[in-house]
């Protein structure tokens, strides 16, 4: 049987110390992807992957690299969908977890959220000022 391992979507994580101190108790590799090179600690179960800055890299390698063996750090909607598909489980940087019972929703509401910061609202409108 493979072992977990814990694959980070680094760019804007704010919690890969707390990672790092996780994967060092339970002996679990991390993979911290990036599309810029961060430090990470010199350590045998810390692997650092820098990714081409194209739009969406560090995304498509997570999403291809996930696994019913991954565990995945990322705060990103639509990455955390791809990685559930994948047979990934799937963790936000505040711990919560993303499943496939509440992935849907959290996709309408950035959807949502989207269209009303482009000005519209959420029927398809702009606003009625």
């Amino acid at each position: 049987m493979n072992p977990p391992r814990i694959l980070v979507d680094a760019d804007a994580c704010p919690v890969k110390e707390e990672i790092y101190k996780v994967a060092f108790r339970r002996q679990v590799p991390v993979t911290v992807v990036s599309n810029m090179r961060l430090r990470v600690p010199d350590h045998p179960l810390i692997a650092r992957v820098t990714v081409t800055d194209g739009f969406e890299a560090a995304d498509d390698w997570i999403a291809e690299a996930a696994d019913p063996r991954a565990v995945v750090i990322t705060a990103d909607i639509l990455l955390a969908d791809r990685c559930l598909k994948a047979g990934a489980s799937v963790i936000a940087p505040t711990g919560k977890p993303f499943t496939h019972a509440s992935i849907g929703g959290a996709i309408a509401t950035r959807a949502i959220m989207a269209d009303l910061r482009a000005g519209g609202d959420a029927i398809g409108g702009p606003p009625p000022f």
